[in-house]
């Protein structure tokens, strides 16, 4: 579903002084003095901390990809790899964190190389689960390039896993999305498996 920047810019700026409000009223449910010096100020800067960890929100796809992309005769395999991504899971609202490797085969365009990451802060500046990062940002790439196939794996420790429930502290979650010839083919994804392992 389309996001209506206009009105999610509307409801950052209404929704600061309720975040702050909610803040406060968390930090009081521990018990804690949310007068005392230390807390004071701490609802304003959780609000402005979660306003920057959702801006993915507040960002569009024409804006992020701004035209930079580019007449081509190449049709090798691009790989832009360990881009790393900063998120919070939609289920706990505890990070994850991790890295992506991206790889596309172009077919006539390529895209500015700083796009591909700035797709990825995107998705991952936003609500979510690791799945759906992973399958938003491959879907993304294809539709902006118009390539033959696009590959995505994401790796990432998830804290909602680490710190609390069964505190595993060296689990690693790793997703892929292939998509195109990197689905169909066998030979273009062992291709992009075996440079990502580098």
């Amino acid at each position: 579903m389309p996001i209506c920047l206009e009105a999610v810019n509307s409801a950052g700026r209404l929704g600061r002084q309720m975040m702050e409000a909610y803040y406060k009223k968390i930090i009081e449910s521990t018990g804690e003095d949310i007068t005392s010096d230390s807390l004071k100020d701490t609802p304003k800067r959780a609000a402005t901390a979660f306003q920057f960890l959702t801006q993915g929100y507040r960002q569009s796809l024409t804006q992020i990809v701004n035209n930079a992309l580019f007449d081509t005769d190449n049709d090798e395999m691009i790989i832009v790899k360990h881009i790393e991504l900063f998120s919070l899971c939609e289920h706990h609202l505890l990070p994850f964190i991790g890295k992506c490797h991206v790889s596309y085969i172009p077919k006539g365009k390529i895209i500015g190389l700083s796009k591909i990451a700035r797709i990825v802060d995107m998705f991952a500046r936003r609500l979510q689960v690791q799945e759906k990062l992973t399958k938003q940002i491959a879907e993304t790439v294809l539709a902006v390039t118009g390539a033959l196939g696009v590959g995505v794996i994401v790796e990432a420790n998830h804290l909602c896993m680490m710190m609390r429930g069964v505190e595993k502290q060296n689990s690693v979650m790793t997703t892929s999305v292939m998509l195109g010839s990197y689905r169909t083919d066998n030979r273009t994804r062992s291709e992009f498996l075996n440079l990502v392992s580098r």
